[in-house]
């Protein structure tokens, strides 16, 4: 089964997508549909296939489906093969009102089919062709009509390329022409290949055992790309296209702890906007000081409402309570006959004495420190990105504790951060909350909680389920904007009531709604973002059993920009994607009382319009909204509102040795 991504259709502007040839793309039919449209058709073109219900369209017959709009509707859309040119493949979606002929809208999605494929000798009779089961390329098997390719072990102590001789070899020896063959196709418009980078990659445990050598177009050397100490290869840009040849050995025999299987992966990544940097400033010394107090009024607020006691944390005057941030959660843990509640500390102090939190802890509250196996303090250790959800049904499995989520990188790169070891395997060691991971080193922090969040509703009528994952999304903002433009309000601008040095602060500047939409550099970015949102929603669907009515999508901008808090020798090109405004996914949960960040959108007959659309899409689910002002506090210092909140819930009801892992 091939992997799908998720993507929204509008009725404003067209979509734009890359499809790789072999994978699924599935198209939210239902949301764009205009209310009173009551049917739909669908159409591509010739080199799409389209699945929806038991009905496969090709566009080589010019065919397309009529289907009612009585229920969410999701169609699959497939390339066969790889487009000439960029946007030359569409699908059409037309939309029709009761007794009409004429549509009333149609959304338009454009494609462009590239094909990678890497390809070996799978049916072990020296041919490279591409497998008809694409499913024999993942599986090995035995037997007179099973398939795999084949690696000879190099157990000769005089053969060329060792581990430890150098990575190039000049010559280009036969004994090297003669290992087994990977091919790596690329097909596509060349003006696409040149946004994208392709990741030749193993893991590292199997990179020990086996050396891939590559000769460059137009050279006789051999490099060593792939072996031990680098399970990873990033190719050259590709200006043309056409096949590459890889030479593969092993360099060690099957054992009790080596199964004798290697897989190599391909990854498609595409680079990194470039962004002029913003110039160093320095703070004259008569700046005054940040003041937390109309923040913490807020929140006390907020807790008197959902009849939740507040207790004050002394407050460390060095690091204004931020030793606080994403540092530390409470849990629990159970027997039959007591239940203790804990504190989990991530490593982002050394020690729990060190800071004000001892004054905090009552009697009776437990302390777990997971230490890193270097000490090292890493942004993705965080509890922020590691989030539990509420109790879940999936692919046939009952989850009563919910699962564990957990944010890192999705494929081997240099510059790419994951939780460390030790935190991860002390998660996963748990089993009943089993872990899903997630993407989320596109983030500044790397925080998951930047792009989603759950909350509580009553709403279990129609199979809903009593909770909705809320996420992130630039579409939804972009759209709301342009609303909001077409009604005459393109002249409004963000961040009016905040102060001119606030913003300086914080590296933002008053801007309207129209100049917003027109900063084409700045919608680049948040596509990009919204792709990574969109990958972590087709995982979240999947693992977590959810539908599209499970899912709210507020609106919210980010921007990209280089790391901070990095020495400049270890900075990197790489940039990363940072809340625009306040994060208002960054939510403190009390019940049905919600503590959202204060946008400090546009004001609109007196009315922040981003606060006007959260509250119209939470508190029909029986949620109330209360914004806090944490932008001057939190925004600056990379913080939010939950970074300075940690709350003590009421254990599951459901005890945990009554499931099965």
């Amino acid at each position: 089964m091939s992997f799908q991504s998720t993507l929204s259709l509008s009725l404003n502007n067209p979509t734009h997508a890359l499809c790789m040839v072999g994978m699924e793309i599935a198209l939210d039919i239902s949301g764009c549909a205009p209310d009173k449209c009551k049917s739909f058709t669908i159409r591509g073109s010739p080199r799409i296939l389209i699945h929806i219900s038991s009905s496969v369209i090709t566009g080589k017959e010019d065919a397309m489906v009529w289907r009612p709009m009585n229920q969410p509707t999701e169609a699959l859309v497939r390339m066969v093969s790889p487009s000439p040119t960029v946007d030359e493949d569409k699908v059409l979606v037309s939309y029709y009102c009761p007794d009409k002929e004429v549509p009333t809208a149609t959304a338009v999605l454009f494609l462009t089919g590239i094909e990678v494929s890497l390809e070996a000798d799978i049916y072990r009779d020296g041919q490279l062709d591409m497998p008809s089961d694409k499913q024999a390329k993942k599986r090995w098997m035995w037997g007179l009509n099973g398939w795999g390719a084949i690696l000879l072990v190099n157990c000769s102590p005089s053969a060329v390329g060792q581990p430890d001789e150098q990575s190039l070899i000049q010559e280009g020896p036969r004994e090297i022409q003669h290992l087994s063959q990977m091919t790596l196709t690329v097909e596509g418009p060349t003006s696409i290949l040149q946004k994208y980078q392709l990741l030749l990659h193993t893991s590292e445990e199997e990179a020990k055992k086996t050396r891939v050598y590559w000769s460059r177009k137009g050279s006789s050397a051999y490099e060593l790309v792939v072996g031990p100490n680098k399970p990873v290869y990033t190719l050259p840009t590709f200006e043309n296209r056409g096949k590459e040849i890889f030479y593969i050995e092993a360099t060690e025999f099957p054992s009790p702890s080596f199964s004798g299987l290697i897989s190599f992966s391909v990854s498609l990544i595409e680079k990194a906007h470039d962004q002029k940097m913003a110039p160093f400033l320095a703070f004259p010394r008569d700046r005054e000081e940040l003041q937390l107090q109309g923040f913490v009024d807020t929140v006390t607020r907020l807790s008197e409402k959902s009849n939740v006691q507040v207790a004050s944390v002394y407050e460390d005057p060095n690091r204004q309570g931020k030793w606080l941030q994403d540092e530390m959660a409470f849990c629990y843990t159970q027997a039959p006959h007591k239940t203790v509640s804990l504190i989990l500390d991530t490593p982002r102090v050394s020690k729990l004495e060190d800071f004000p939190m001892k004054y905090s802890l009552s009697p009776g509250v437990g302390y777990l420190i997971q230490q890193t196996e270097d000490h090292r303090v890493a942004s993705l250790d965080s509890i922020g990105n590691l989030i539990v959800s509420p109790p879940v049904k999936a692919q046939g499995k009952d989850y009563p504790l919910g699962r564990v989520l957990i944010g890192g990188s999705f494929y081997p790169s240099s510059e790419g951060r994951d939780m460390s070891k030790g935190l991860r395997e002390f998660v996963y060691a748990q089993q009943v909350q089993a872990p899903v991971e997630l993407f989320s080193d596109w983030l500044m922090t790397g925080h998951m909680d930047e792009f989603m969040c759950f909350v509580p509703t009553n709403d279990k009528n129609n199979d809903q389920k009593d909770f909705r994952l809320l996420l992130a999304s630039p579409s939804a903002c972009f759209e709301l904007f342009e609303q909001k433009q077409k009604e005459g309000y393109g002249d409004v601008a963000l961040f009016e009531d905040v102060q001119a040095e606030q913003l300086l602060s914080n590296g933002r500047e008053v801007k309207t709604i129209s100049q917003i939409l027109a900063d084409k550099s700045f919608r680049e970015q948040n596509a990009y973002v919204e792709k990574c949102i969109s990958l972590n929603r087709t995982l979240l669907k999947k693992e977590l059993g959810l539908e599209d009515k499970d899912i709210v999508l507020i609106p919210q901008l980010f921007c990209l920009e280089q790391l901070t808090n990095v020495p400049s020798n270890q900075q990197s090109t790489k940039l990363f994607a940072r809340p625009y405004f306040p994060d208002m996914l960054q939510i403190i949960v009390l019940g049905k009382n919600l503590g959202i960040p204060k946008p400090f959108g546009p004001q609109i007959k007196g009315t922040c319009c981003l606060e006007e659309k959260v509250c119209a899409l939470l508190e029909p689910l029986g949620l109330k909204c209360t914004f806090i002002d944490d932008f001057d506090c939190y925004l600056a210092n990379m913080g939010d509102a939950c970074a300075s909140v940690i709350i003590n819930r009421v254990p599951f009801a459901f005890k945990w040795w009554k499931m099965t892992p």
